[in-house]
C-alpha cells in the first residue's frame, strides 16, 4: 500500500461518518499530513456546516503549511452556504492536494483543482478513486440524473419468500442481519414503503443504532388506504412522514395535514403513481438517497420503472413454500431471455443468513 492510498483510506473513513446527514451536500472526509504524520482531520457533518477539508485545515493551523491535504473529492470553487474550499487551501499554504474523484457536477468539474494549479499548489487524483466515488453516489446520481440515488432491500427466505400466507413476517431474518439494515437506514435520506406494509405491518421505519437518526418516511399510497391509527401517522412521527398518493379530494387528507403530514399529489391511473415523479418531487427537497424496504408491489414497480441503483437482499435459511408471498411481485417477463439481470457484486454471511448486494444491469448508476 502506497503512503498517498493509505492517507486517503483514512479520509474515506471520516467521510464515511458523514453520510445521510450532509445531503445535498456530499459527505467528505479530509486529512493534512505533514512530515509523514497527520496533523488534521475533518469531514462534512451537517450541509452548512464546515466541508470537510476547511475543518481539517482549522485543525492543522500553521502546521498546514508546506503540508499535504488528501481529500475524497475535488474541493469546490463556488460559493454555497460556505466560502470556497479553494480560498481556505491556497491561505493555509499547502503545498500539495490529493483527491479522490472529481466533482461529478459538469457546470463546476476541475474548476478548483485549475484555480489551485494556478496558485502554484501541485495537484493529483485518482486515488482510491472507485471507494470516493461510492461515498458522493447520492449526490452523482443528483448532479448528473436529477433525482436520488435509489437502493432496494429486501429480506426473503431461500425460496423467495417475504411472509407465510397469513402475512406473518417476522422475523424471517435474525440480529445481524436486522442491525445492518437499520445502519442502511442510518445512512439513507428517505426509506420507502408501499400502503400495503404500513397496513399489514404497522411498522415505526425508525433507525434504532445508538447515535443513529431515523430517515424521512416516505409513504406510497396511491388510492390513500393506509390506516389514520398508524405509528408513521401519529404523534411526532407525523411531522417526519411524506405520503405521495393520486387522490386530491379525500376526508383523510384534511387529518394528514392537521397532523403534519407532508403530502404530494401525483398523477396516476387507478390509484399508481410515477415513482420517477415522486424521485424528482424528492430530488427537490434535497433528498440525495431513497432506501425501499417493502413491500413485494413496490419493489416491482421500482425494478419495473428501471429505478433501482442498489440491491440489498438478505436470504434467511428458511423454507415457506408456494403458498406465501413472493420477494417480488409480477414484473411481466415472458421469456427468460428477458429476465433483469444483477451483476453481484458481493455476497457475505450475517449469523445465518445471507446478504448479496448488487446493482441491476439496467442501472447506470455503477
Amino acid at each position: 500500500m502506497t503512503t498517498d492510498t493509505a492517507f486517503m483510506r483514512e479520509a474515506i473513513r471520516l467521510g464515511r461518518k458523514g453520510v445521510g446527514r450532509t445531503s445535498p451536500n456530499p459527505p467528505v472526509g479530509a486529512v493534512v499530513v505533514a512530515n509523514g504524520r497527520v496533523v488534521g482531520r475533518g469531514y462534512h457533518r451537517l450541509a452548512g456546516a464546515l466541508h470537510g477539508e476547511a475543518e481539517a485545515l482549522r485543525q492543522a493551523g500553521a502546521r498546514s503549511r508546506g503540508a499535504t491535504l488528501y481529500v475524497t473529492l475535488e474541493p469546490c470553487n463556488h460559493h454555497g452556504r460556505t466560502g470556497p474550499c479553494t480560498e481556505a487551501i491556497i491561505a493555509s499554504g499547502v503545498r500539495r492536494v490529493v483527491f479522490g474523484v472529481r466533482d461529478p457536477n459538469r457546470r463546476v468539474r476541475g474548476g478548483g483543482a485549475a484555480r489551485l494549479r494556478r496558485r502554484g499548489i501541485r495537484v493529483e487524483s485518482g486515488v482510491e478513486a472507485a471507494a470516493c466515488a461510492e461515498l458522493i453516489a447520492g449526490f452523482t446520481s443528483m448532479a448528473r440524473r436529477r433525482r436520488p440515488l435509489v437502493a432496494l432491500k429486501l429480506a426473503a427466505t431461500l425460496d423467495g419468500r417475504i411472509a407465510t400466507a397469513r402475512g406473518d413476517a417476522r422475523w424471517i431474518t435474525g440480529e445481524p442481519a436486522r442491525r445492518f439494515a437499520h445502519r442502511l437506514r442510518n445512512e439513507y435520506d428517505a426509506i420507502m414503503v408501499g400502503a400495503g406494509t404500513i397496513a399489514a405491518d404497522d411498522p415505526a421505519l425508525t433507525c434504532r443504532l445508538v447515535r443513529g437518526r431515523d430517515p424521512l418516511r416516505v409513504i406510497v399510497d396511491g388510492r390513500l388506504r393506509v390506516p389514520l391509527a398508524a405509528q408513521v401517522l401519529t404523534n411526532a412521527a407525523a411531522t417526519g412522514t411524506l405520503l405521495a398518493t393520486t387522490m386530491r379530494h379525500h376526508r383523510k387528507l384534511t387529518t394528514l395535514r392537521r397532523r403534519g403530514v407532508s403530502l404530494v399529489t401525483l398523477p396516476g391511473r387507478a390509484g399508481v403513481l410515477s415513482l420517477r415523479r415522486l424521485l424528482t418531487h424528492l430530488a427537490g427537497r434535497g433528498i440525495s438517497s431513497v432506501l425501499i424496504e417493502g413491500g413485494a408491489a413496490l419493489a416491482a414497480a421500482a425494478l419495473r420503472e428501471r429505478v433501482v441503483d442498489r440491491l440489498f437482499i438478505f436470504i434467511a435459511p428458511k423454507l415457506i413454500g408456494g403458498d406465501g408471498v413472493p420477494m417480488v411481485r409480477a414484473l411481466g417477463i415472458r421469456a427468460m431471455r428477458d429476465a433483469l439481470g444483477v451483476r453481484v457484486q458481493a455476497v457475505r454471511r450475517l449469523g445465518a443468513d445471507l446478504l448479496v448486494q448488487g446493482v441491476p444491469e439496467s442501472s447506470r448508476a455503477r
